[in-house]
Formats: C-alpha cells, structure tokens, sequence
C-alpha cells in the first residue's frame, strides 16, 4: 500500500454500508488503505455496497444486523471481528429520514425514528468504545448526522430531533472517550443526492429546488462530499480533533441566501 494512504492498517466499521453515502464511505476509506466491513439490515443491501464499493477486494466483508437490537449489533461485530479483525473505526451511516406534521405522527413513528437514528449508533459506539478501553485501543467514531439538526424545518420533529441529539452526543462521548484517546466526530450533510444538481428545473422535486436556492454553492451535495470529510476525521491529519460537527452543506446550513436584498423592508 501507498504511505500516502490515510488509513493504512486500519478497520472500519460502516453501518448503512448499502446506502446512497454508506457505500461512498466505504470505497472511499478502502482507496485510503482501510479494511472495511459493510454492514446494513440485510446482507443482501451490505452485500451490494460492498461489491458497489470494492468489488473483490479481500480488505472488505459484509455483515448483517439490527442496530435497534442489541444481541444483533453483538453478532455483528463478532462476525466483522472474526473476518477482519476487530474494528477501531465506526462510521454510523445508516438512519431513516421521514417527513410528517406532529398532529399526524403516530408514537410508533416517533419511536421508531429515534431507535434508529439514535439508540443504534448507542449501541454500536457502546461496543466498541468498552472493548477499545479494555484493550488499548485509540480507536475513532464518525457519526453522520444532518445540517437538519440544527435548521428546523416542517415536517422534521422526529428526525430532525434526533439528528440534534446525535450531534450531543457525540460531542458528549467526546469528552468521555477523549482520555482514552478515542476521538468522536460528526458530519452534518446538506441534501446528498446520487447526482449532483445545480439547475433548478420543472422536473425535480420542489424540495430540491427550494435547496438549491437556499444553497450558497447552488447545488446539491455528492456522497463523495461527506465521504471525503470522513476519512480526513478518521485519519491522523485530524488527531486533535474531536467533538466537532463538520457540516457539509455547501453552505446551505448559513442562513436564507435567496432572500431578495433590498434597503426598504416594507
């Protein structure tokens, strides 16, 4: 492997591995010299963001599981340590991102946004963060949030919640793994779309043009945008960082620039 790689003898765990930006992730922190497990529901979703990724590569391995479920984040990680050896990057790439008025959301609904988005990279952070402390590990956690939680918007009480509060909490383990240096990270993207965007258009989702216009660099974000900023925070280039929240976002996370500018605000 090239010295110039960033993540030479390192093994990453990555949830959500089949997902639009899980995928990325994963082949872009294998180009950086990583071994990577994909993990996701199903192995079938793991096992296709695994070959997206990386093809044949024996650096890569796809595992199955429930992060909402503690016995399934347990066979996981022994299936992935059994494989590739145990992992001392985790990258929590997975979460649903529903849409729905609170006079409309059920309690099921809530729950269940929060079991995913919230309580499974509890649980995956958990596991790692005991076995890292008890063998020595200075291992590193890249959550991947959303610039939704810190910009509300209609619709978004379950989701954008607990984007916010991932972003609390991985400031808080931050300082509590920080000792045992074990760095913390997050990455809050703007809207990540296959193909980036950068034309509003009649054809495209309202939404996505309402981002646009309130995206300073007028377009929408790549999976290969977040994935670069995680292998910079998972790598040593970033040692003395933890606790911060990356926002990738093409600057939409700055305020309204589609405002019209005048001086006479009647």
């Amino acid at each position: 492997m090239s010295g110039t790689q960033l993540l030479s003898g390192r093994t990453a765990f990555v949830t959500g591995g089949g997902g639009r930006i899980g995928k990325v992730i994963g082949a872009t922190l294998l180009r950086e010299g990583a071994k990577v497990v994909f993990a996701d529901m199903t192995l079938a979703a793991a096992e296709a963001g695994r070959v997206f990724a990386a093809g044949s590569d024996a650096n890569s391995v796809a595992v199955a599981g429930n992060v909402m479920d503690e016995a399934g984040v347990d066979t996981m990680f022994e299936a992935a340590e059994k494989t590739l050896g145990l992992p001392d990057l985790l990258v929590t790439a997975h979460g649903i991102y529903p849409n729905l008025p609170l006079v409309d959301m059920t309690a099921e609904e809530w729950d269940r946004t929060f079991a995913i988005n919230v309580r499974g990279p509890m649980f995956l952070s958990r596991w790692l963060a005991r076995r890292w402390i008890a063998e020595g590990v200075k291992g590193g956690i890249v959550n991947i949030t959303s610039g939704a939680g810190r910009s509300a918007r209609a619709g978004s009480s379950h989701y954008a919640s607990s984007k916010a509060a991932m972003n609390m909490v991985t400031e808080v383990l931050a300082i509590e793994l920080g000792p045992h240096g074990i760095r913390v990270n997050a990455v809050a993207p703007g809207l990540i779309l296959d193909d980036v965007i950068s034309e509003e258009s009649t054809g495209l989702h309202g939404y996505v043009n309402d981002m646009i216009r309130a995206t300073p660099m007028r377009r929408t974000g790549a999976p290969s945008d977040i994935a670069e900023a995680v292998a910079f925070l998972a790598s040593e280039r970033s040692r003395w960082t933890t606790g911060a929240v990356l926002e990738i976002t093409g600057g939409s996370h700055c305020g309204r620039p589609h405002v019209p500018l005048t001086r006479d605000l009647k």
